[in-house]
């Protein structure tokens, strides 16, 4: 049983893990076309990041990606098309897939759980002798 400490520490571990993915999705976004030195810094340490096969380290892409229980490849995939991507492009893609994410919502909510069956109601005329 986790104790209110434990859960405190695994809901930071994992806040901490969805801000780095967050910064490394920016950065590849941000700076995918850079052309000072620091921007193209930036893009390639978030590039090698992503790519790396690593997962000695607690914050490394893996061991994120198990934390937060996400496919590695999938996430790979998706991190670097959105980097190629224009600004009105990937935002028209956040919007597709966030339709897509509340129509499965809206998809379980309401075929998951059908209403349960009526049960035949004691009839209200009914008196006790």
């Amino acid at each position: 049983m986790k104790t209110g400490d434990d859960y405190i520490s695994e809901t930071g571990q994992k806040e901490l893990a969805s801000g780095i993915l967050q910064q490394a999705a920016e950065d590849l976004r941000r700076f995918h076309g850079a052309t000072t030195g620091v921007e193209r810094g930036l893009y390639r340490d978030a590039y090698r990041w992503v790519i790396s096969d690593d997962c000695s380290w607690p914050f490394s892409f893996l061991s994120i990606c198990h934390l937060l229980k996400l496919a590695p490849d999938i996430l790979r995939q998706e991190l670097l098309a959105d980097a190629s991507l224009g600004l009105f492009s990937y935002l028209a893609r956040r919007g597709e897939r966030a339709a897509r994410s509340f129509q499965v919502f809206l998809n379980r909510a309401f075929t998951a759980n059908p209403p349960p069956v009526a049960v035949d109601p004691v009839p209200l005329t009914h008196a006790p002798h």
